[in-house]
C-alpha cells in the first residue's frame, strides 16, 4: 500500500518546481528556499494541511532524548569495563 497519496506527490512536485525557479519562500522568515530537503518538507506540510494522505510528522524531541539515553548508557558501560 502506498505511503503517500497522489495529491501529496503533486504538492511536493509544485514546491520543487517553485524552488527550481527561485520563487519558493520560507513561511516564517520569508527567505528564499534553496535546500532540496526543505522544499520537500514544505510540500509535505502543505499537503498535510489540505488533508492529503501523508504519514504523521515525527517528534524531534523524542528522538533526541533516546539518542541521549543511548550515549549515556554507552559511556557508563565503557567506564564499568575499564
Amino acid at each position: 500500500m502506498a505511503r503517500y497519496g497522489r495529491s501529496a506527490s503533486k504538492s511536493v512536485e509544485r514546491t520543487m518546481s517553485k524552488r527550481k525557479h527561485g520563487t519558493l519562500k520560507s513561511g516564517r522568515s520569508g527567505k528564499k528556499v534553496t535546500s532540496r530537503k526543505q522544499a520537500i518538507a514544505i510540500g509535505l506540510s502543505e499537503a498535510r494541511t489540505k488533508g492529503a494522505k501523508v504519514p504523521r510528522k515525527r517528534s524531534t524531541r523524542r528522538s533526541s532524548r533516546t539518542g541521549a539515553r543511548r550515549r549515556t548508557a554507552r559511556t557508563s558501560a565503557r567506564k564499568k569495563a575499564a
